[in-house]
């Protein structure tokens, strides 16, 4: 396998990271997660602002420039004879001394990685997932905004908890902040609807403000629909008319099946994709549509 390393092209083998990065000493460390159509990756300049921003609050001195990625990912698309992938560029703090820094770090490491999209059956999309509700809760950001930073200790947590639940493949979990308020999913951003009026939980509750998560919010509203951010407690969902989730690789995913603590199933719009959902979807995938290299 051939991996991206601070612009160039190497065997997996060949890439080295000090063990004095601050990345692996103390996750000083962001990362993106985006995916391609026709070759080209899709929101490309959303992530790298999300990164940029990320990289210059934490005193990470890294600049991305969008054509240079797109031209290096090409590169290393071909390499590895890939048409589309799943790509996850990770900008990590680079070598420091042992303890915590005084100044800005200087000289960080790029990484780009790619791998197949993973096969997804458009099934998914009109009969739905189930979303089981986690006792792992939501750890608090470490600064005001999560960051979508190298410390994903919690997420993992959550995902082993999933896992021993015994859940069906597929199967999202949720987590709840501290104080019970609905947060996100392990991978996802939430969403649900009521009476025409679309609810996502606000970034207020500690989620990632995710890219796809955004753009499903401005295209709701250029449909003329109501978004409300806010804090919505569990009962919401078994009350909702639709749920759905979303993030970069899987798109929009709709929800039919919630699952509570006890282990009790409700099924939400008849186990089936709503209309409001499919609305989004198809104009989500219309902008994909027209995604060129």
């Amino acid at each position: 396998m051939n991996i991206g390393w601070n612009g160039a092209v190497k065997p997996a083998e060949e890439a080295v990271i000090s063990v004095y990065d601050h990345g692996f000493l103390y996750g000083m460390g962001l990362f993106e997660t985006f995916r391609t159509y026709k070759g080209s990756p899709f929101l490309l300049e959303r992530h790298l602002d999300r990164l940029t921003d990320g990289c210059r609050s934490l005193g990470i001195r890294y600049q991305a420039d969008a054509d240079t990625v797109r031209s290096w990912l090409r590169e290393l698309m071909r390499a590895n004879g890939l048409e589309e992938a799943y790509v996850r560029l990770t900008v990590t703090a680079g070598a420091g001394e042992l303890g915590l820094p005084l100044e800005d770090y200087t000289k960080p490491d790029a990484l780009l990685l790619v791998k197949a999209l993973p096969a997804v059956d458009e099934r998914l999309y009109e009969q739905g997932r189930e979303l089981a509700l986690l006792q792992t809760r939501r750890n608090t950001p470490e600064g005001d905004v999560r960051l979508k930073s190298l410390h994903y200790m919690n997420n993992i947590i959550a995902k082993r908890e999933l896992l021993s639940l015994g859940a069906s493949p597929g199967t999202e979990g949720l987590m709840l902040t501290s104080e019970g308020w609905m947060a996100e999913g392990i991978v996802s951003n939430l969403f649900f609807a009521k009476r025409q009026v679309i609810y996502t939980p606000s970034v207020a509750t500690g989620i990632l403000p995710g890219i796809t998560r955004q753009r499903v919010m401005e295209l709701a509203r250029a449909a003329g629909y109501e978004v409300v951010e806010g804090l919505f407690g569990w009962e919401r969902l078994i009350e909702a008319d639709e749920v759905w989730v979303t993030n970069s690789i899987q798109e929009l995913v709709p929800v039919t099946r919630l699952r509570d603590q006890q282990g009790l199933v409700h099924t939400v719009n008849h186990a089936g994709a709503g209309p409001l959902y499919k609305l989004l979807l198809a104009a989500y995938r219309q902008e994909t549509a027209s995604s060129q290299i």
